[in-house]
C-alpha cells in the first residue's frame, strides 16, 4: 500500500528503530484538578502485549486514551509527563491528532462499526478520509485488513452488507480491520472482549496472540487469566489513598503473577481485593 507508507513517511513522527513503540515518563492525567493518574513510568516494547490491569476506578482506561489524546477535547482534562511515540512526544511540537491516530489506533469496548455503512466501506473509511481514493488501493487494504482479523472468509460475500448484520463479534473484529487498514504501529484496545461471548472472546485472544507480530498491542482488561494468557508484559494500577491511579508495578506478565515486587500486586492477581 504504497499510497499510505508514503502519507506516513512524510509524518512529522520519524520512525525510529529501537526497543520500545512508546515510552511513558511521568505521565499524570487530570480533571479540572482532580488526579486521575499520576506518575506513569514504563515503557512499551515493540510487537509485545501490554495489559493494564487494576481495579474500577484505578485509571487504567484513562491513562490508555491518553495514549492517543482521547482527552484533547474533555473540558478540564490535562496530561502532563510524557508520551513518546518512537522517540517524539505525541503531545509536542507538530504532531497532529490526525496525524497520531494513524500511527497509534483505538479498539473500544463496545464494538463501535458505522451501523449504516457496509462492511467494505468500514475497512476503508480511515483511508478514504487521509485522501486514498484508488480502488485497488482501498480493495487491497480491505481483503488485507479482514484477513488479519480473521474475517476474511465469514464476510468475502457480504462486503456490500450493513456492518450491523454482524455477529458481536464480529463487529469487534470488523473495528479490528478497521483500525489494522490504517496500518498503525501501535493498536490500543479497551478491554475489547468485556462485551462478547466466551467463543467470540477466545478468537479476539487468538487475533491478538498473530497481530502483535506485525503491530504493538496495549490492552485494558479486568479479566486476570486474559492478562495472563494474552500478554507479555503487564502494568498494575492501584488507586491510592487520594483516589488517583498510581503504577504499582510494571514487569513482564510472568513475573507480576508468579513474582512480583509488591504485594499489593500479589493480592490483586490472587483475588484478594478488587
Amino acid at each position: 500500500m504504497s499510497e499510505t507508507q508514503a502519507t506516513n513517511q512524510q509524518a512529522v513522527i520519524e520512525r525510529v528503530p529501537g526497543h520500545s513503540a512508546m515510552q511513558l515518563k511521568d505521565v499524570a492525567v487530570s480533571f479540572n484538578g482532580r488526579v486521575a493518574v499520576r506518575d506513569a513510568t514504563f515503557d512499551v516494547a515493540k510487537n509485545r502485549v501490554t495489559s493494564l490491569i487494576g481495579p474500577s476506578g484505578s485509571g487504567k482506561t484513562t491513562l490508555l486514551r491518553a495514549l492517543n489524546r482521547l482527552h484533547d477535547l474533555t473540558p478540564g482534562a490535562k496530561v502532563s509527563g510524557q508520551i513518546l511515540l518512537e522517540g517524539t512526544d505525541i503531545y509536542r511540537g507538530d504532531v497532529t491528532v490526525t496525524e497520531l491516530r494513524t500511527r497509534v489506533g483505538m479498539v473500544f469496548q463496545r464494538p463501535n462499526p458505522f451501523p449504516t455503512m457496509s462492511i467494505y466501506d468500514n475497512v476503508v473509511s480511515g483511508l478514504r478520509f487521509n485522501g486514498i481514493k484508488k480502488k485497488a488501493l482501498l480493495d487491497e487494504a480491505a481483503e488485507t485488513s479482514l484477513r488479519s482479523a480473521a474475517l476474511w472468509d465469514s464476510v468475502e460475500t457480504r462486503l456490500k452488507v450493513a456492518a450491523s448484520n454482524l455477529s458481536g463479534g464480529e463487529q469487534q473484529r470488523l473495528c479490528i480491520a478497521r483500525a489494522l487498514a490504517m496500518d498503525p504501529e501501535v493498536l490500543l484496545m479497551d478491554e475489547p472482549t468485556s462485551a462478547l461471548d466466551p467463543i467470540a472472546t477466545l478468537k479476539i485472544e487468538e487475533l491478538m496472540t498473530t497481530l502483535k507480530e506485525r503491530v504493538t498491542i496495549v490492552i485494558v482488561t479486568h479479566n486476570m487469566q486474559q492478562a495472563a494468557r494474552i500478554s507479555d508484559d503487564c502494568a498494575f494500577l492501584l488507586m491510592g489513598e487520594d483516589r488517583a491511579g498510581e503504577l504499582i508495578e510494571f514487569d513482564t506478565t510472568e513475573k507480576i503473577f508468579n513474582n512480583p515486587n509488591d504485594p499489593r500486586t500479589l493480592d490483586y492477581t490472587l483475588g484478594r481485593f478488587g
